[in-house]
């Protein structure tokens, strides 16, 4: 027990040194390298560091703060639907929630109407949980997770095709500058953006932690966690909620980031050698801003000044993990409920 304990608290310390390493590390590199020691004094003179205040730190914290999110809303769904290849992605729910922002900001500005980023959320939100009905409508009916996996890509292809076309037929400059946002990226992020989702996804956050013992008996059958006192009924709702609020979150400050959701959890799992709860969740947190941090330094730095979309590189580091997790589970076809 105390090997468990000190191997999931070294753990938990490596991933925050690494994701504070690769903090420092982005703040530094960039199409206009800053040295460390210029780093510090602008952290100190936050009215004379222009490029660290003003442009590099409202972007690394969202990267941090949504790439923990998404990883964290990727587990809540693994243990909803009780497979690894699970997530926001893959099911469809990002790309709900991107098409119902376009959809939204569509509409106001055409009508000069500017909108805050808590509508952008609500937008976001809405959308996600469209398309989680539709997953769920689905799950009803198809009975194997893999073509479970195929509707919800299908879902998201859908909404991608809608949300491209209305970008494209759209006259409104504004509007059409929805496309880069559509690839996915941390840039444009000020610091009201910053506060605003570091409240959300700190509140599904603790959600989430607190939901921690049901999970774990979730996690043991349906059959175990009503033995053990657990409503499944809410707490299966309650899982819906906090992963489809923590996705539209990332979607409608960032736009669709493929692949965390599934990639990270699973390492995660790997590196502590367990599926608790109570270990998991902010393991995830950490590793999700670890990895969207290392992620962003590579979409920033390889064509510098030019940005890589964000989508773009968590695929590349990503999409090997989930096909290593379809090859493993026999062939595909585990996972049938």
């Amino acid at each position: 027990m105390r090997d468990d304990r000190a191997r999931y608290a070294g753990g938990l310390l490596l991933l925050a040194a690494l994701a504070l390493g690769l903090l420092v590390w982005n703040v530094c590199a960039g199409s206009v390298s800053i040295p460390l020691g210029e780093v510090l004094r602008a952290l100190l003179s936050p009215e004379e560091g222009g490029i660290v205040w003003g442009m590099r730190l409202p972007r690394l914290l969202a990267a941090a703060i949504l790439g923990g999110a998404l990883s964290v809303s990727g587990f809540l769904l693994q243990t909803f639907f009780a497979n690894p290849i699970a997530g926001p992605f893959v099911l469809g729910i990002s790309s709900g929630a991107k098409l119902t922002v376009a959809l939204v900001m569509v509409v106001f500005l055409s009508h000069g109407i500017v909108l805050s980023s808590m509508a952008m959320v609500a937008g976001a939100f809405a959308g996600s949980m469209l398309s989680m009905g539709f997953v769920l409508l689905m799950s009803r009916r198809v009975r194997s997770m893999s073509m479970l996996v195929v509707c919800g890509i299908m879902i998201g292809n859908i909404c991608s095709a809608i949300t491209d076309f209305v970008i494209t037929f759209s006259d409104d400059s504004n509007i059409v500058n929805l496309h880069n946002w559509s690839l996915g990226s941390f840039s444009g992020t000020s610091w009201e953006d910053v506060g605003l989702m570091a409240w959300i996804v700190g509140a599904a956050l603790l959600l989430s932690f607190l939901l921690s013992k049901p999970i774990g008996a979730y996690q043991m059958g349906e059959v175990y966690a009503q033995n053990m006192g657990v409503d499944i009924k809410r707490f299966r709702a309650q899982l819906i909620l906090l992963s489809s609020l923590l996705s539209a979150t990332v979607t409608a400050f960032a736009g669709p980031i493929s692949f965390v959701g599934i990639a990270v959890p699973h390492l995660v799992k790997g590196l502590f050698r367990t599926a608790k709860p109570i270990v998991i969740i902010p393991g995830c947190f950490l590793g999700g801003a670890a990895f969207c941090l290392f992620c962003d330094l590579i979409a920033r730095t390889a064509f510098a000044p030019r940005d890589m979309s964000i989508s773009s590189v968590t695929a590349v580091f990503g999409a090997p993990v989930v096909l290593y997790l379809m090859a493993s589970r026999r062939g595909g076809r585990g996972g049938d409920q």
